[in-house]
């Protein structure tokens, strides 16, 4: 395999500024590099949501022998523009990570009948537009049961960035898991309706921790990580998203929601190279390596093994988490 380069995407893009990233032509298993394409609402190194669709898109490509190129740091009003340009300079697939593009994806699919459009996280379905959905209210159930197994105050506080299904879903997940251990307790949500101001998470933050949450999670993205500032700095424990955050709050963070987009873009792109792809909307939990909970050594000997167990029976089958998608606060 080749070593991956930088290269300058030559494109005109109407509504955002691309960074290209590109493997050096590799053949295929027919014989046929594809060009891939890869949409980010967030920086492509936010150490969470964007970076680990980043780094699973590269390592598929490069399984794949594809040329991969992306636009970082989208704004929802951007999207369709950004889905068109890839697609009518000739690339084969673009990928839109997240749920708000899964509407923008149907728009311009409609156009462009010959490109693959893949999302993340949306139900967006067509003959050429398929959805990967990840069960992240799986490891959000277990995430509150670590918090309301930590908890002393019996508050928690969830913080997400714009409310859409996806987002909803890990609240509502967090929130069963914690009542599942105390039924009385109380968790404080707030939206920082931003995917990238950190500022905006570590004020909502703040606010929770004045009002006595002793344990903060978020699913807000690269905005998120302000959340986890705030914690460290009050000394209450964390929990990270999408990625191993120990590194932003070693002494402070119980465990990490780990979404594996290596593994579901993978799947996506798999289905692509042997000429399987179907436009349908595809579920991945816990059972298929697409999420699981990273538990920190800050973690009790009694935490771990509560967690774990929880862990099992989800992966059994024993336990089933609802997705519910309704907005409780």
């Amino acid at each position: 395999m080749k070593k991956l380069v930088v290269m300058g995407l030559a494109m005109a893009m109407t509504a955002a500024m691309v960074n290209g990233v590109c493997t050096q032509p590799v053949q295929a298993a027919d014989g046929e590099g594809l060009k891939v394409a890869l949409l980010l609402s967030g920086a492509a190194n936010d150490q969470g949501w964007n970076q680990t669709a980043y780094e699973g898109t590269q390592k598929a490509c490069e399984k794949y022998g594809y040329e991969l190129a992306y636009t970082e740091n989208l704004e929802v009003a951007d999207i369709s523009a950004a889905f068109a340009d890839y697609a009518s300079a000739g690339y084969d697939v673009v990928i839109g990570h997240g749920y708000e593009f899964g509407d923008p994806a149907l728009e311009v699919a409609e156009t462009y009948p010959d490109t693959k459009f893949i999302c993340t996280e949306a139900d967006a379905s067509a003959d050429n537009v398929a959805s990967y959905v990840m069960a992240c209210e799986q490891t959000a159930y277990v995430e509150g049961i670590i918090a309301a197994s930590t908890s002393e105050s019996g508050k928690l506080g969830a913080i997400g960035p714009i409310p859409g299904d996806s987002l909803v879903k890990i609240i509502n997940g967090y929130e069963d898991g914690a009542k599942s251990v105390n039924p009385d307790i109380e968790v404080q949500t707030a939206w920082t309706n931003s995917f990238v101001d950190t500022q905006l998470a570590q004020e909502a933050a703040k606010a929770m921790i004045d009002n006595g949450v002793d344990v903060i999670k978020h699913c807000a993205n690269a905005c998120g990580n302000g959340a986890m500032t705030a914690a460290v700095e009050a000394g209450i424990w964390c929990q990270g998203d999408s990625y191993d955050q120990s590194s932003l709050a070693p002494d402070n963070i119980l465990d990490s929601a780990i979404y594996n987009l290596d593994v579901v873009i993978d799947t996506a792109l798999g289905s692509v190279a042997d000429g399987s792809f179907e436009g349908d909307v595809y579920n991945l939990g816990m059972a298929d390596g697409a999420v699981e909970v990273l538990l920190s050594d800050n973690l009790s000997d009694d935490v771990k093994a509560t967690a774990q167990d929880a862990i099992d029976k989800i992966v059994s089958g024993e336990l089933e988490v609802e997705r519910d998608y309704t907005m409780r606060q």
